[in-house]
């Protein structure tokens, strides 16, 4: 499998001279042998018009590189509306995020929450969510997170 902290090294300075941030890049071979590039802005928000520039750029730099020596496919792409928040520091750019959190404990009997961020700060957040027809609020550190992240309201 080619390198793949070489291959972030050679793209990520074209992501970020477009004003995006590599979010993940990985080899997918379910299918075809594919190069997958994710990538999105710094509010967490992708268009299908800068993932489709941007292909045409990186695949420019991986050609002109030529470290991959068999053929794949690229595939830039937003890293999804509900994609894993890997870095917390991603939530303070983002005002009433929703979220799922699974907690390592339970905090008032709750082990996953769904609901709006509503506080973060010196590692306390702080999610409302629903019970019922009733809005409740919940308190708990970053520490207690085994995973968190963006959900969709619906």
């Amino acid at each position: 499998m080619e390198n793949i902290v070489r291959l972030k090294e050679l793209l990520e300075p074209v992501i970020i001279k477009n004003g995006c941030q590599l979010y993940e890049l990985k080899w997918d071979n379910t299918g075809d042998h594919t190069l997958q590039v994710a990538i999105m802005r710094p509010d967490g928000s992708m268009d299908l018009d800068t993932c489709a520039k941007l292909s045409e750029e990186l695949s420019i730099v991986l050609d002109d590189a030529d470290l991959i020596n068999s053929e794949y496919t690229l595939e830039v792409c937003s890293p999804g509306a509900e994609r894993e928040i890997k870095d917390l520091s991603e939530l303070k750019l983002v005002q009433n995020a929703y979220v799922f959190v699974r907690l390592i404990h339970p905090v008032k009997k709750l082990k996953e929450i769904t609901g709006t961020l509503v506080e973060y700060s010196e590692g306390i957040m702080k999610i409302e969510y629903r019970d019922k027809a009733v809005k409740r609020t919940v308190e708990f550190a970053e520490d207690n997170i085994e995973f968190i992240r963006h959900a969709v309201k619906i």
